[in-house]
């Protein structure tokens, strides 16, 4: 996976279309990762304690990888991402400006 924990990320599709947001966990057996204020829905939750009342608990729900775009801190626009090959390793490369991320 090219996107990784802590990215910046713009949303192309679904709901939340157009928005950006911060990568809060990255689930690859999926293929979905976990946007924070993106893709939220709504749990209940049972009451733990008799007497004290259940209540209702906003989540943020993965989406599909296929469905963010990695923003570039040069430009600050969506990108794709290649992979560059250098002494010490690969090293991600946004296709847009060419400077490593």
């Amino acid at each position: 996976m090219k996107i990784k924990k802590n990215d910046q990320v713009y949303i192309t599709a679904g709901k939340d279309r157009g928005k950006r947001g911060k990568v809060v966990r990255v689930l690859p057996e999926a293929d979905k990762v976990i946007v924070e204020g993106i893709n939220i829905h709504k749990k209940h939750v049972k009451s733990k304690k008799q007497g004290v009342p259940g209540e209702r608990v906003e989540i943020a729900a993965p989406i599909h990888i296929s469905n963010v775009m990695l923003v570039c801190p040069e430009t600050d626009r969506p990108t794709r991402i290649g992979l560059r090959v250098t002494e010490a390793g690969k090293v991600r490369v946004s296709k847009r400006s060419g400077k490593e991320l």
